[in-house]
């Protein structure tokens, strides 16, 4: 299954932050955009699989990205 969620990112000193705005908690860095979209998937997989949802709000650049699921 597939589902798409918005990609909220920033550049912080030189690196790539971002959060998928629909489910809190789910933050990552990287060097790259490409590396950052990486390791938020990665963090969504390992977040949905501890069902853990801590409440997060911050507003920056958005960005849709797919996540298998």
């Amino acid at each position: 299954m597939r589902r798409t969620f918005t990609l909220e990112y920033w550049k912080d000193e030189g690196w790539y932050v971002g959060r998928l705005k629909e489910v809190p908690g789910i933050f990552s860095q990287a060097e790259s955009l490409k590396k950052l979209e990486e390791n938020i998937r990665e963090a969504y997989n390992l977040m949905m699989s501890t069902e853990v949802f801590p409440d997060v709000s911050v507003k920056h650049k958005e960005k849709d990205l797919v996540v298998n699921v």
